[in-house]
């Protein structure tokens, strides 16, 4: 496969609209308050019988302040004595959890994800990874893939060290800009020195996987200043680069109201700092893995793209397509057998639920047939960029030209514009369209012209 991106600045303004970003079909938008607690513990008990490994994604929502461009559900705080009230909560949900699976299924993935999951102190860590071990199998001699999300200036060598020692191997370090105007602009100051002193630490410890988070299209940005931070972070060579797009909906994420739209790059200039961004990452050995993620061509996610078995979850690509993922926390998602399952999105009412011997869910959705024909496409497509029809048609016993008659003629547009190419056996996503592969998903989803009136990010 060829791993590359390719930037179409008339095809980039042709196709820019707003669409999901694919980390489940059907996306949250469909998600429904009619399935609750009992729909998702019949679905769960009856996934014991696939044997399928787990993977368990915990919910941390305190930040000490709040960045102005987050669009993640956070608790805003210094008083760190609230993380005890909410672990107390936790290890309820964790152990009535436990009750739907079989003992003998093995926990091959595990996520801390926030918020800051570094908030809690080193012993609430430390008892966090104890509780998870007496009611899941969890994996040893680093057998599983176990990640963190880490703010630089929430952790230091020591904490690195404890979290290696506890089991994590991999880790995500939030950057987005070293620039200090533009910190400042965002409310986020982070120093050089303490961003690369936490990824020396995770090599240091021997942690198998470093990824850094950077945002561009942030408040006073521009082509040159991005390209300084980014030549740094070359420079110390992470295994893996996320590189967003900031989507300014201040109607729906509060803290986005503190920055000023004036300040914010012109939609030249944005497109500018992706066609640097994707040049200086290929010159320095980086592959596109597709949705912002750049990774070394030997990195496991590369290598399963190449070979055909990379996914897409809530947390992004992953190499475990064969987990059932529970969700555990507030507003936390899981996705079991057919159906996605979310958790109640603020503290006062999981508390109550935990507290009254409940699960705490509050909202998801089963999934037809149909839904899971859907997903297959849109997941190959989003992780592959190739779909082949025979595998399709054989798993799902369709005729994939009948069935998807009314999709395929509207990718013929698509292939004339050179995004894709389509023939009788399939869909081969070409590097320019990569760029735009929410684009080609669409197509695929049954439900966007329902979700019209819901507000998803630019595709660019």
């Amino acid at each position: 496969m060829q791993q590359q991106l390719v930037l179409d600045d008339q095809l980039i303004a042709k196709y820019d609209q707003s669409g999901p970003r694919y980390t489940s079909y059907p996306t949250a938008v469909q998600f429904h308050e009619g399935f609750g607690n009992a729909d998702y513990a019949r679905i769960a008990r009856k996934s014991n019988e696939s044997g399928r490994p787990l993977s368990l994604y915990f919910h941390i929502p305190f930040c000490d302040t709040i960045c102005f461009y987050c669009a993640c559900n956070k608790v805003a705080t210094k008083d760190r004595t609230k993380a005890q009230e909410y672990l107390n909560r936790l290890y309820r949900e964790i152990a009535l959890q436990a009750e739907l699976y079989d003992d003998d299924r093995p926990v091959a993935q595990l996520h801390w994800g926030g918020g800051t999951p570094t908030f809690i102190s080193h012993e609430q860590m430390r008892e966090l990874m104890k509780v998870t071990g007496e009611h899941f199998q969890l994996l040893p001699d680093d057998q599983g893939e176990y990640s963190i999300e880490i703010d630089p200036r929430e952790a230091t060598a020591e904490t690195v060290a404890l979290l290696r020692e506890i089991g994590f191997n991999r880790m995500s370090l939030g950057v987005q800009d070293f620039d200090p105007l533009v910190q400042r602009a965002v409310n986020r100051i982070q120093t050089q020195e303490e961003t690369l002193a936490v990824l020396e630490a995770a090599r240091k410890e021997g942690f198998r996987s470093v990824s850094i988070d950077l945002i561009y299209g942030l408040p006073h940005q521009n082509r040159d200043r991005f390209e300084r931070t980014l030549d740094r972070i070359i420079e110390v060579g992470p295994d893996r680069l996320s590189v967003f797009n900031y989507a300014h909906l201040p109607q729906i994420f509060k803290p986005q109201r503190r920055i000023d739209a004036a300040e914010l790059p012109s939609p030249e200039e944005k497109l500018a700092i992706l066609h640097m961004t994707s040049q200086k990452l290929a010159d320095a050995g980086y592959v596109y893995i597709g949705m912002d993620h750049f990774a070394r061509p030997d990195d496991e996610l590369a290598v399963a793209q190449r070979e055909g078995t990379l996914y897409r979850n809530f947390q992004g690509y992953s190499t475990h397509a064969d987990c059932d993922l529970i969700g555990l926390g507030i507003t936390s998602i899981g996705k079991v057998g057919n159906c996605y399952a979310q958790n109640l999105k603020n503290l006062e009412s999981y508390y109550q639920r935990i507290d009254a011997g409940g699960l705490a869910v509050f909202r998801g959705l089963e999934l037809t047939p149909e839904d899971e024909l859907r997903r297959d496409v849109i997941t190959r497509l989003i992780c592959n960029f190739v779909l082949d029809f025979a595998s399709v048609e054989a798993r799902w016993n369709i005729d994939f030209r009948d069935h998807f008659a009314g999709e395929l003629a509207r990718l013929e547009e698509m292939a004339a514009d050179g995004l894709l190419e389509l023939d009788d056996e399939g869909i081969r996503v070409l590097p320019v369209g990569r760029m735009l592969i929410r684009n080609i998903c669409m197509v695929f989803d049954a439900y966007l012209k329902q979700a019209r009136e819901q507000r998803f990010s630019r595709v660019i």
